[in-house]
């Protein structure tokens, strides 16, 4: 699933396209995807402007001139993509209709955003911009890594006394939003904490040294265009190149990059989900 900087790569990618330009015609092909579409939803956004096209987590929120904003969710397999539109050094003709394009916006300027989306975990609702942070999916979310709310003393707070691993706390959207499996493998690395560790065991100074940790690997995580494992495509149709900077995840096996280290990387599986780290550097 697209984490945090995957997202953040298509809503750049979206802005020039989207960002104070009218949806001339919204195409709406089936009744749902993971949860049925809200009532009369290409209505109600044909003929509107996009005012601003922000993310929050792990989701893209279209703010339109009629006081609601869109919802996206990528889900799993979930693409925004732009057809007869220059972006930056790309440019791509519309291509003929897919399969599962669900939902298709002709702005006014004569390019198309299509959301194509195979295994249909995606979403997308509508709300009153006003007052959408209590949206269900947005109201319980803790902060955002970049934001000001999100620093040592809180993150402390928030895991003093925890019983649970840290990655399975770093994993909680509750806490930070937007982390998913991928990024908080390489931020534990980085930081040499081992994903087995009970939050609450985790000194003061290793704690408050992971925000910066965090935000170095989202940082270059966005930069690269994010992480293309299976189904990510950037809004131009590229991949993202982050996961060829990846020093331990899906790297069972491979050396520990550490410099002097002589461990390798091991594959531990959490809840359900695979862990990848050294035993060796990571403690």
């Amino acid at each position: 699933m697209p984490e945090l900087p995957e997202v953040e790569t298509v809503r750049r990618g979206l802005s020039p396209v989207m960002e104070g330009a009218v949806i001339a015609q919204a195409l709406v092909n089936r009744p749902d995807l993971r949860w049925p579409f809200p009532d009369r939803m290409a209505e109600r956004l044909t003929g509107k402007r996009v005012l601003a096209l922000r993310r929050r987590s792990k989701y893209i929120l279209a703010d339109l001139d009629s006081g609601e904003s869109l919802l996206v969710h990528l889900g799993m397999s979930g693409r925004m993509l732009i057809s007869g539109a220059q972006i930056g050094t790309f440019y791509h003709d519309h291509p003929a209709p897919q399969k599962h394009d669900h939902v298709v916006l002709h702005m006014t300027s004569g390019a198309r955003v299509t959301f194509n989306d195979a295994r249909r975990f995606g979403a997308m609702d509508l709300m009153a911009t006003a007052g959408a942070e209590g949206h269900p999916l947005l109201a319980g979310l803790g902060p955002e890594p970049f934001g000001n709310d999100f620093n040592g003393p809180y993150l402390a707070d928030r895991l003093k006394d925890r019983r649970t691993p840290i990655k399975s706390a770093l994993l909680d959207q509750r806490i930070l939003a937007g982390l998913g499996n991928i990024y908080v493998a390489e931020t534990l690395y980085r930081a040499r904490i081992s994903p087995l560790r009970l939050a609450g065991d985790l000194t003061e100074s290793q704690v408050h040294a992971l925000v910066p940790v965090i935000r170095e690997v989202l940082a270059e995580a966005i930069a690269a265009g994010g992480s293309s494992l299976r189904d990510f495509r950037q809004a131009n149709g590229e991949l993202g190149y982050f996961s060829k900077h990846f020093q331990v995840y899906d790297r069972e096996g491979g050396p520990c990059e550490t410099p002097g280290c002589s461990g390798t990387v091991t594959r531990s599986v959490q809840s359900g989900r695979s862990s990848f780290w050294c035993s060796s550097c990571q403690r």
